[in-house]
């Protein structure tokens, strides 16, 4: 009989509110827990692409870095780098300037604004 009053009160403690929201509790913290770390490992995969990314675009600039350090181990790549950085020419050569006429781009947007007749005037001439 008095195994079957400790069971008795086991299953009263059980049954009970106080437990009953006590246990709840326990539950929401686990399952706030849960929830907090799976969006840390998005996070986590997330940062871990930024990285890779990051990674294979310093490889990138490395082996670039490294292909002109094997131009600059030659006479003829440190020419081609100090005429492209510098604009220097050799003596006997000529250099040519491309500059752009304002006036012409002013032209451009003139023709293109004004619509159908100037189309058709443009057409014409």
């Amino acid at each position: 009989m008095k195994n079957f009053q400790k069971s008795n009160r086991w299953k009263y403690i059980i049954q009970s509110k106080p437990f009953l929201i006590f246990l709840g509790i326990v539950i929401l913290v686990f399952f706030y827990s849960m929830f907090s770390f799976a969006n840390k490992m998005e996070e986590t995969k997330k940062n871990r692409q930024i990285i890779e990314d990051k990674i294979a675009e310093l490889e990138k600039s490395k082996e670039t870095f490294s292909s002109d350090i094997g131009k600059l181990k030659t006479e003829r790549g440190q020419e081609g780098i100090i005429r492209e950085k510098y604009g220097v020419a050799k003596e006997g050569e000529n250099m040519i300037l491309i500059v752009e006429d304002k006036n012409s781009t002013q032209k451009r947007e003139d023709e293109d604004s004004g619509g159908f007749f100037s189309w058709l005037k443009n057409l014409l001439q």
